[in-house]
């Protein structure tokens, strides 16, 4: 059986955020959005989802022309920020890196 995602405290949180410069908090999840063009978008969706499923962690995608806006939250937490969102958030900034996107403001 797996083990149970363990939400955060809002002291690890902070402490994590702090690893992840760009992302930023939003309720229970953490965001960020990218400039990249549209295909260069949907390749990068398929890179994600790939380790997405390695990991056994997903994030919510939003492409649109121009950007791709991702929000991570762990739903088997209550929708809580756990230490697999931190994780996957590293990995979406090594594949955007890897797909030449540049992050945007949001």
């Amino acid at each position: 059986m797996a083990e149970a995602a363990v939400p955060l405290t809002e002291e690890q949180i902070g402490a994590a955020l702090q690893k992840v410069r760009g992302w930023k908090r939003e309720g229970d999840e953490i965001t960020r959005t990218y400039g990249i063009r549209y295909h260069g978008g949907v390749a990068m969706i398929v890179h994600v989802a790939d380790v997405e499923r390695l990991v056994g962690h997903h994030a919510d995608i939003d492409l649109r022309w121009g950007r791709i806006r991702f929000a991570v939250t762990t739903h088997d937490a209550g929708h809580k920020l756990t230490g697999a969102d931190f994780d996957l958030a590293e990995r979406i900034d090594a594949i955007a890196r890897a797909h030449g996107a540049e992050p945007l403001e949001d």
